[in-house]
């Protein structure tokens, strides 16, 4: 309590302590990488070799851009431990901003090796910054400041869709009207600001973020489990580089996806497995672990449908949307700022319209279905926008504005009560879990947005945009006819 109230006082940041600055705006830089990495790959793989593009397919390009985002979130679970059990959160956030940076910085390089490489990177920067530099805003504050934390987690989240609405528009310009490397130099730029602002401001935070006691005292185990953990990493992708030289069998990407389609249906199945068999639970909470299996597959639904902004979406806009202001163009990328820009706008209209109405809010489970269904909307004002637009008849973007508008208030729905639910229903000894299949539910849905692309290649976009709708839509309504039920087997938790 002491050391918050001291850096409130001295030099504080809108009444919170002054690491908070530190912590906002190393994240505004990081997402600002993120999204602005988000904002051109797909475009930067399937442009000609004359835009300095790799002339990929719409469904390669989809496969490793999905691939690529859902490994970033599925890094989270690897990142915390590392922090948490050997190096820190501070240390990192610090190394993880470095890894981003260079990642980007390879990208900026022409070749297969420099894409496969930078993109390594990020996932494993990402894994680290992201997970970590949360918990650390978290640790800024004593037990007994709920309230105030809750607002400091407000701030942060301004800086996250600062991040987010600021990068489409810088490295999206540079990306496509100077040169697509010229963009992953943008967005390498931007997380080094990131990292120098982190380091000078490093003192406002240097007394959060440190290994625990009672992990000092199992680091050599825990280095142990850690190297080990890396061997066999590296040691796979060798046994599997022979493999391939061999002639033994040859990898293609068909093959990759399938044994990613087998690993991402079998981890939430062992998940469950586990808990249920592997654990004694009591009746109470096996019920709240099957809402909490509901829950994961819905999150799974509305990422999948939501997350296609940087794919089908972004096609959607490159192909088939007017983008002429006058004699100017409008880059594609831009859309990605969107939602960005509405989520800004429309987050505190949402929390005061839940406080207002109190208890006759929704219920959580009621909440999670209007966002599949407002999601799954939005794709069925994509499939009537497309049923008509070609490359010569193409249609006004104020029909992706209301695209992302609806997204935007279906993420408002969803994300924020699915992820404060699941660390309420889950019994105390198993949050880190539960919270873990709940970011696994974000990186498949990832997953399935960047495979989505390539159903365009395949299959008029009308019947794509609307497939999404009834899945998605669908889902939304199904689960809304069973809320009672859920909400029974939620055992009081709200």
């Amino acid at each position: 309590m002491q050391q918050s109230t001291t850096n409130a006082v001295q030099g504080g940041f809108f009444g919170h302590p002054r690491g908070l600055s530190t912590l906002f705006f190393t994240e505004f830089w990081e997402r600002f990488s993120y999204y602005g990495l988000r904002a051109i790959l797909l475009l930067f793989m399937t442009s000609s070799a004359t835009q300095s593009g790799l002339e990929f397919d719409t469904t390669t390009a989809g496969f490793i851009f999905g691939t690529y985002t859902s490994l970033a979130y599925l890094a989270n679970l690897p990142g915390g431990w590392i922090a948490d059990k050997l190096i820190g959160q501070s240390r990192a956030v610090l190394y993880g901003g470095i890894l981003i940076s260079l990642g980007n910085l390879l990208l900026a390089f022409h070749g297969l090796p420099f894409l496969f490489g930078g993109l390594l990177l990020v996932i494993f920067g990402t894994g680290l910054l992201k997970p970590n530099v949360s918990a650390m805003v978290g640790s800024l504050y004593s037990p007994d400041e709920s309230a105030r934390r809750d607002a400091g987690f407000s701030i942060f989240y301004v800086g996250i869709n600062g991040g987010a609405f600021t990068a489409p528009l810088i490295v999206g310009f540079f990306g496509e009207k100077i040169n697509w490397h010229w963009g992953f130099l943008a967005s390498s730029i931007g997380m080094a600001l990131g990292v120098v602002w982190y380091l000078l401001q490093s003192k406002y935070v240097a007394h959060v973020g440190e290994v625990s006691t009672a992990s000092k005292e199992t680091m050599p185990q825990n280095r142990r489990q850690f190297l080990i953990a890396i061997a066999g990493f590296f040691g796979a992708i060798l046994a599997l580089a022979i493999i391939h030289t061999s002639g033994i069998f040859v990898f293609t990407i068909d093959s990759v996806r399938t044994a990613l389609n087998f690993a991402y249906l079998l981890i939430p199945v062992v998940f469950f497995a586990n808990i249920f068999l592997g654990n004694k639970l009591t009746l109470v909470e096996k019920k709240r672990f099957v809402v909490i299996g509901i829950f994961f597959l819905m999150a799974t639904i509305f990422w999948g449908s939501f997350e296609q902004a940087a794919t089908t979406l972004t096609l959607f806009a490159r192909d088939f949307t007017d983008r002429m202001i006058g004699s100017t163009e409008i880059p594609v990328s831009f859309f990605q700022s969107v939602n960005a820009m509405f989520i800004i706008t429309l987050a505190p209209v949402f929390a005061v319209l839940w406080m207002k109405l109190g208890k006759k809010q929704p219920s959580s489970p009621a909440k999670l279905s209007l966002g599949l269904i407002l999601v799954g909307a939005g794709f069925l004002v994509l499939a009537t926008a497309s049923s008509g637009a070609t490359l010569q008849n193409k249609v006004t973007p104020l029909w992706l504005v209301v695209v992302y508008l609806l997204h935007t208030l279906g993420e408002l729905c969803l994300s924020p009560v699915g992820l404060s639910n699941v660390t309420k229903l889950a019994p105390q000894r198993y949050v880190g879990q539960a919270m873990g299949i709940w970011f696994l539910g974000t990186s498949l849905g990832n997953y399935l947005a960047g495979q989505a692309a390539g159903f365009t290649q395949q299959f008029p976009m009308a019947q794509v945009f609307f497939l999404v709708f009834c899945i998605a839509s669908g889902t939304g309504l199904a689960v809304m006819f069973v809320v009672k039920p859920i909400r029974n087997l939620m055992g009081g938790v709200e």
